[in-house]
């Protein structure tokens, strides 16, 4: 019998340590099961304005169906440049992409070369890792300090070094709900002015800020200005995430990079989808939308902490990063925790390991999406109080 000389197929060091959503069982165990799902931030509040959808199927009818410009449709990218301060210019600062996902590859790709330094906190969004994976750049974790999550500025000192070409910053953040304050951004420009650094800030979660602080972009530093690549999308605040919609907002010179390396990965995003936002969207109230996802964040903050998980108040986005040390007493991680909650009351929470570095360091955490609906919000209160 002939053997068979099949062999694994070669694959590049970058792709080899990329590892699928550490989600994906218990979504399906949640399913299957009929559970509230609390772990994805997928929105569940706010819906789409009705509008929106209907300039969408409007596009697609007239013939809007073809290959646009790759930096984007001007009216959507002129839109989004009404909803920036201090001014941007939509001609040449603002670069449409399939989703924040592409914009943060892109961000990177072209800034940093392999072996480039890039300074990050910890914990984290789980993708920031996957991304510097992919662009082959070496990641200098800054350790934030539960229970507020802020970093010693020791620490932060200290991952600067010859080698370091960018900072990468999520504010508001996921999963802890930081939002960071100016003179945080103060103290990492000057840093980043040592060190000749670019600053990268996902600000997907600026629409949502809540307690009277103020919505705080990284270009509102002037020190930043000059050297700030911001990562945006319409996902969350316009509740269109399978629509691929994000942005990448630079200085010119930086803009025409983004976009050579933004048409070698995806030439452009799905046209009549830019043409409904560019003609119809933008005109929810994101206002409104802040204060009713404030309400939302404090309904799942009152549920939780009465379930005995201590936390920080989320300063903005759409996440609780909860201590759940209470309630297991060292006794078991969050994973199981999770399992339990699911078997207990049927609602998914999202175990904490995944947004560490080390893994270790969040095995008494877990992440609580509260953009949902007021009325799965009090069936999960039911679930989880049991009354």
């Amino acid at each position: 019998m002939a053997r068979s000389t099949a062999r694994r197929p070669a694959l590049s060091s970058r792709a080899a340590v990329l590892q699928g959503s550490s989600l994906g069982e218990l979504l399906l165990l949640a399913r299957e099961r009929g559970a509230i799902d609390l772990a994805l931030g997928t929105p569940g509040y706010p819906e789409p304005a009705a509008d929106l959808i209907e300039a969408a199927v409007d596009a697609m009818r007239s013939g809007r169906n073809q290959y646009d410009h790759p930096s984007g449709d001007l009216p959507l990218r002129q839109r989004i440049a009404e909803t920036l301060v201090p001014g941007t210019d939509p001609r040449t600062e603002l670069t449409v992409t399939v989703g924040a996902t592409e914009a943060l590859c892109v961000a990177l790709l072209a800034t940093v070369d392999p072996g480039d330094e890039v300074v990050l906190f910890d914990p984290g969004y789980e993708q920031f890792r996957a991304a510097l994976a992919v662009a082959g750049a070496v990641p200098r974790f800054v350790p934030l300090h539960p229970p507020g999550w802020r970093y010693d500025p020791a620490d932060l000192a200290a991952a600067f070094g010859p080698r370091t070409r960018a900072v990468l910053l999520n504010s508001p953040a996921n999963p802890t709900g930081r939002v960071l304050e100016r003179g945080e951004l103060d103290e990492i420009a000057a840093l980043c002015e040592r060190w000749d650094a670019t600053v990268i800030c996902d600000e997907v979660y600026g629409t949502f800020v809540y307690d009277g602080r103020p919505r705080l972009s990284v270009t509102d530093v002037p020190q930043l200005a000059g050297r700030s690549i911001v990562v945006g999308s319409l996902s969350k605040s316009h509740a269109v995430s399978g629509w691929r919609l994000g942005f990448l907002r630079a200085d010119a010179a930086r803009t025409e990079t983004l976009r050579r390396v933004h048409e070698v990965t995806t030439n452009g995003a799905a046209t009549p989808l830019q043409v409904a936002v560019g003609t119809a969207a933008l005109s929810m109230d994101l206002r409104t939308a802040a204060r009713e996802m404030g309400r939302r964040r404090d309904l799942v903050q009152d549920i939780f902490s009465r379930k005995g998980m201590k936390f920080a108040p989320a300063e903005g986005g759409c996440f609780v990063f909860a201590d759940v040390g209470p309630l297991t007493a060292g006794r078991y991680d969050s994973h199981r925790f999770v399992l339990e909650l699911l078997d207990e009351a049927g609602v998914l929470l999202a175990p904490g390991p995944a947004f560490f570095a080390d893994p270790a360091r969040g095995e008494q955490y877990v992440r609580i999406a509260f953009n949902r609906q007021t009325d799965l919000l009090h069936d999960v209160g039911r679930r989880v109080l049991g009354g």
